[in-house]
Formats: structure tokens, C-alpha cells, sequence
């Protein structure tokens, strides 16, 4: 076993599960708490010099100003958020102890590591820093150093426009009055696909994506775009211009 325990706030659950499994499977022993068993916020930062806050959105800030000023300056305080200019400022704000703001690229049905995307955004100190990034890479991850604001630009296309399609794509479907069993009969496997993503956003975890959307400032740029090319499609498939249309998508 390692010589220092690794806490993580939300490990009962989701990504921090997944990662509470994985430094354990490292040798690292690890302390979880969630919102009804394990430590306390104090009694993580007493206990564990490695401190990650693995929570919904909604709920990192609160939880990152709870446990920060109980952590020392050699303790390293991190995050799993999917958006990271707030959460990293925040942390800096509650804490003397060396910051990493971390997104894992990836959902906890990831059998592993190995070839998943990690970003890392340095926040204070390089000890925790590399450390961490060594131990992904052995992992087989592929990690990534960024500001915290150029990882919110890049999600607002990764994530943001993702989510968004899917989103808007669901209103639509909503909004027909079409039944499931109506349109079964005339899908498609890209259809159903891309059925069952809408069911996930709308009914497993609509507050994740309601936050990636709006949480990220990033995503005011992305909307103006998507509008601005939605109207263009709308004028051409009025006006059944198929040669116009077909010209814009070469462009593409």
C-alpha cells in the first residue's frame, strides 16, 4: 500500500466510484463520502492528502469551500467537473494546498484507462501535478494540460453542440406527438441510436446536461453559430434548393 489515503466527496456514485476503484486497484487506500455514509468533508481533509471532489455541478462549489480550508499546503484538493474556470478559481479561493482541475473524457461503464482522453488544468503546484498525470499515463490514458478557459471552449464544442443537438432533437420528437411505437416501425439503426441518446439526457440525468449547457460561458458563441446555420438550412429547404444546399454541405 501507498503511504497516503486518497479521498474522494461523491465516491459512492458514478465517476468517483470508478475512480475510487482505480487508485485503489494502484495500491493507494482510499476514503470515501456521499451523501449519507462515509467521512465528513474536515475528516477527509484531516485523513487523506489527496482530496477530489466528485459531485454534480450543481453541488461543487458548495463542497469545494466546505473541504478546502481544512486542507494543508501539501495536500493537493482536485475536481472531476465538466467545466472548470469556476470550479478551479473556487478552489484556489478556499484552499492553501496545491489545485488540479481534472475532467475525465469518459462515463464509469469504461472498463479502463487505457486510450480515454483525460484533461488536467494546473491550478497551484507541480508536486500533485505530476504525479497525477504519471499515474493516468501509466493508466493508458491520454492526458492533456490546458487552462481552465481554453478546456470550457473546447467543450462547448465537444460537449455544449453535442448536448445541444440531442437536446433540441428531443423537443422536436416531443413536441410531434409522435408515440414510440409509431415511429418504431420506420427507424432506422442511426435513428435508434440516437433515440436512445435523447432518453439518457431527458430522463437519466437532464441537471448533468442542464449544467454543461448552462454553466459554460463558452456556450453563448457556439449558439449564435447554430442559429445562424440553422436559418441558413431552413431558407435553402424551403426554397428545395438541393443544389444550393449540396454546395454548402461540400463547403463543409
Amino acid at each position: 500500500m501507498k503511504d497516503f489515503q486518497i479521498g474522494i466527496i461523491g465516491g459512492t456514485g458514478g465517476i468517483g466510484r470508478w475512480f475510487a476503484s482505480f487508485f485503489r486497484r494502484e495500491g493507494y487506500p482510499v476514503q470515501v463520502a456521499g451523501r449519507s455514509e462515509g467521512m465528513t468533508s474536515p475528516e477527509l481533509a484531516k485523513n487523506c492528502r489527496v482530496v477530489i471532489v466528485a459531485v454534480p455541478i450543481a453541488a461543487t462549489l458548495d463542497v469545494i469551500r466546505r473541504v478546502g480550508p481544512h486542507l494543508p499546503p501539501d495536500a493537493l484538493l482536485m475536481d472531476f467537473t465538466s467545466l472548470k474556470e469556476e470550479p478551479v478559481r473556487e478552489m484556489l479561493k478556499a484552499t492553501t494546498a496545491e489545485v488540479v482541475g481534472c475532467h475525465p473524457l469518459f462515463g464509469p461503464d469504461c472498463p479502463s484507462l487505457d486510450g480515454q482522453n483525460i484533461v488536467l488544468c494546473p491550478g497551484r503546484g507541480e508536486r500533485w501535478l505530476r504525479w497525477m498525470e504519471e499515474l493516468f499515463k501509466k493508466g493508458g490514458a491520454r492526458v492533456t494540460l490546458s487552462t481552465p478557459a481554453e478546456h470550457d471552449r473546447m467543450m462547448a464544442f465537444v460537449q455544449g453542440l453535442t448536448h445541444l443537438d440531442t437536446i433540441l432533437l428531443g423537443l422536436t420528437l416531443r413536441d410531434s406527438g409522435m408515440k414510440a411505437s409509431e415511429l418504431d416501425a420506420f427507424s432506422t439503426p442511426i435513428f435508434r441510436t440516437k433515440r436512445a441518446i435523447v432518453e439518457k439526457v431527458f430522463d437519466a440525468s437532464p441537471h448533468l446536461y442542464a449544467g454543461l449547457l448552462a454553466g459554460n460561458p463558452a456556450m453563448e458563441k457556439i449558439l449564435d453559430r447554430y442559429e445562424k446555420n440553422l436559418s441558413l438550412l431552413k431558407e435553402l429547404i424551403l426554397n428545395r434548393d438541393a443544389e444550393g444546399l449540396t454546395t454548402l454541405l461540400k463547403k463543409s
